[in-house]
């Protein structure tokens, strides 16, 4: 393990915490950042642990996931109120001698189906409480509605919609306890309209909630998917050595 870039990346963390413009935050919501990695020549396991807990440090909740497949060898999700936390977070992950082969911006959100939902669970989805405990088998695929001629999701009346929605709503609910599932709006800000973060108990838990719900309407005739990620979530000073 290479220990030459950690002074430097300390100095670099620093002066970026003191140096920076003012926050750019959402009105309602956090931002969410997903960095999926592979090594470089240069990559150094310390420099990566100090570009975590700097992240937390300035409040960022950062999860680390170890990849299986070719896709990437790491994955790094940033959860934060800042986007220029998130933005420190990225440059600490490029200093640290990881490239990004892939990344996805979203922000956490209510959806207009939700409207009626209790506080808490209203709560839940903005501010989330993550990694969940017990559930490091993790997932991430983005997705969009189709806008086909004849499949075309937002020609659809929202009570329809709403129907359709509560309907899928239900199929992900039998999953309680095995699955929690984070959807983060993207419309404008990535090339799809969602990002769809799962953490299950087992990895089969995951292949078994997207295959269940995919036969929901809203899923089979409406869904478009993009890349599927799959890892386990690994503490960083665990991770450093899987790399």
């Amino acid at each position: 393990m290479r220990r030459r870039h950690v002074l430097p990346l300390l100095w670099w963390l620093a002066d970026s915490v003191t140096s920076m413009s003012e926050p750019m935050s959402p009105s309602v919501g956090l931002a969410v950042v997903h960095y999926f990695c592979k090594p470089s020549f240069e990559y150094d396991g310390e420099a990566l642990v100090a570009a975590v807990k700097a992240a937390e440090g300035a409040g960022v909740t950062v999860i680390t996931v170890a990849m299986l497949g070719h896709k990437a060898d790491v994955a790094v999700m940033g959860v934060a109120a800042d986007m220029r936390q998130l933005k420190a977070l990225q440059t600490g992950i490029q200093h640290a001698g990881l490239d990004i082969v892939d990344s996805y911006v979203s922000l956490t959100e209510v959806s207009e189906y939700s409207k009626g939902m209790p506080e808490e669970m209203l709560n839940a989805r903005l501010y989330p409480q993550l990694p969940p405990a017990g559930k490091n088998a993790w997932c991430f695929y983005p997705m969009s509605k189709r806008r086909e001629h004849k499949d075309n999701w937002f020609t659809l009346e929202f009570d329809k919609r709403k129907v359709l929605m509560e309907e899928h709503g239900k199929s992900g609910r039998t999953f309680a306890g095995r699955i929690i599932q984070l959807v983060t709006g993207s419309t404008g800000l990535d090339d799809y309209e969602w990002g769809v973060t799962l953490f299950g108990v087992n990895p089969d838990d995951l292949k078994e909630v997207v295959y269940t719900m995919r036969y929901d309407e809203a899923s089979a005739i409406y869904a478009e998917f993009g890349a599927f990620y799959m890892g386990m979530v690994t503490p960083v000073e665990e991770l450093i050595h899987q790399i």
